[in-house]
């Protein structure tokens, strides 16, 4: 079969299904931004559809948890969303579509006898495979109100084939493929079913989501071939794996990507390194969206699993904090600072602060968290008690050479140049070298042993609040 059907010439339209089962995690978002990527390329729709058929398993919770984990990505959704449990009835009418055309048959084999056939193959050392003991058996022969569920008829000779963007023509021998359950004895539509009636409804015409699901599609065909639809056009993406190779689990940092916002990552750094795990254009690592969407395509997609990797994600996130606009990267970290502490609001005159002193912060951050430890200074005002090791650098000593400081920079214009002509020639005259009045001078202004270049604090703080910080250093 030919890599191309008739779904090439439709308008493209992509969506995004996760299960509400849990948070939005790490491959899920990958599978999303590829999807959005491709369609926005494309000038198509990208549409999101929410798979909770498992009712037991779905919560509201993660519902909430994968829509705002996509809204902070960036990765804005076409229509609203579908939600599957809702579209059960459609479901049950496609399936009495396949009985009538004899695609599909009543199961009224019990749980006895499948454990029993189970019990068999594995002593056999064979697949554990529904044996399709009613796939010809007239109904009636059952007893009477037992319960049934509803299986596909599938092909038993010959191969399925999977065209594939990602992973080349795929063949699955039908002979391996058992008949698969459509309904189950409650009426409810199993995954396989939901999602190829789903998927035809919505119009999609491209799938791509992990290779995990390679498995399904040759499955997901066979309903889709007895139904007469067109093939949808697919694209299996390898796994993300952990720096070890290993499949990416918890112990590696799979997280609900809302975790890695609130470690401090920014949503257009995550983008960008969601990327560029298992996708390239030529040796460029930083990629901005505009760009991104302007390149990507499903034939740059790797076929070995892309490796998670902290360092990485660190330093290009480091990248976009030092590029990005100063009252951006400040509302950025306020955002932050209200999200840990909800009752802490900042008012307009620090926000102006946080802005100015940004170009001196945001030189040595990796991170928005980062960020926000090395500016508590700024957010409230009065003198600051030091941490233990700033506490060792105001010996009496500094605090009386503080206090003739204090002295000097009255009359000083309070500008960078003007504070440090006056600040070096005040450790001339002292006869001392510079680091020794700056660096209790950085204790006394900020509590700590690390902040932006001296004069930048001094500036940023106003004469008036710098002063009333040394002064409470010098008794």
């Amino acid at each position: 079969m030919s890599m191309n059907n008739q779904m090439e010439d439709k308008p493209t339209i992509l969506r995004f299904a996760p299960s509400p089962t849990g948070f939005l995690h790490i491959g899920g978002a990958r599978t999303a931004l590829f999807n959005w990527l491709y369609a926005r390329n494309k000038g198509g729709v990208f549409r999101l559809r929410i798979e909770d058929t498992d009712r037991k398993r779905s919560t509201p919770d993660a519902i909430d948890a994968i829509l705002s984990g996509l809204t902070w990505l960036g990765l804005d959704w076409d229509d609203e969303p579908v939600f599957q449990c809702k579209r059960a009835e459609r479901h049950q009418g496609i399936v009495e579509e396949l009985l009538a055309k004899d695609f599909a048959y009543r199961c009224y084999a019990t749980a006895e006898e499948l454990n029993e056939m189970r019990t068999r193959l594995r002593a056999e050392g064979k697949p554990m495979r529904y044996d399709g003991r009613w796939r010809d058996r007239d109904p009636s022969d059952a007893p009477e109100n037992t319960p049934f569920v509803i299986r596909l008829k599938a092909p038993k000779t010959g191969e399925t084939i999977v065209p594939d963007r990602v992973q080349g023509e795929v063949r699955f021998a039908n002979e391996n493929i058992d008949d698969m359950i459509l309904l189950r004895s409650d009426g409810t539509p199993t995954y396989m079913l939901a999602v190829v009636v789903d998927d035809f409804d919505m119009g999609v015409t491209h799938i791509v989501r992990g290779d995990d699901h390679l498995n399904n599609a040759a499955r997901q065909l066979q309903i889709i071939h007895a139904l007469g639809w067109p093939n949808p056009i697919y694209a299996h993406i390898p796994l993300i794996h952990g720096p070890d190779g290993a499949k990416l689990s918890k112990r590696h940092g799979a997280l609900g990507i809302e975790a890695y916002r609130d470690m401090g990552y920014l949503p257009d750094a995550m983008r960008n390194y969601l990327l560029r795990l298992g996708w390239s254009h030529g040796d460029e690592e930083i990629i901005s969206t505009k760009k991104a969407i302007e390149w990507f395509n499903l034939e740059s997609i790797g076929k070995s699993p892309a490796r998670f990797d902290f360092k990485k994600l660190e330093n290009l996130n480091g990248n976009y904090i030092r590029e990005m606009d100063n009252a951006a990267l400040a509302h950025e970290v306020v955002t932050t600072v209200e999200r840990q502490s909800p009752k802490i609001k900042i008012s307009q005159t620090i926000r102006q602060r946080l802005t100015a002193a940004m170009p001196g912060l945001k030189a040595r951050a990796k991170t928005l968290l980062e960020l926000m430890e090395n500016s508590q200074f700024l957010f409230s005002d009065g003198p600051r008690k030091p941490d233990a090791k700033a506490a060792t650098l105001l010996t009496p000593e500094a605090r009386a050479r503080l206090s003739r400081l204090a002295k000097a920079l009255e009359a000083t214009a309070w500008d960078p140049s003007s504070l440090e002509t006056r600040v070096r020639d005040f450790a001339d005259s002292e006869d001392i070298k510079l680091g020794q009045v700056a660096q209790p001078l950085r204790a006394a202004l900020t509590g700590k042993t690390n902040s932006p270049p001296i004069f930048d604090v001094l500036t940023v703080l106003g004469p008036v609040e710098a002063l009333i910080r040394i002064r409470a250093h010098t008794e």
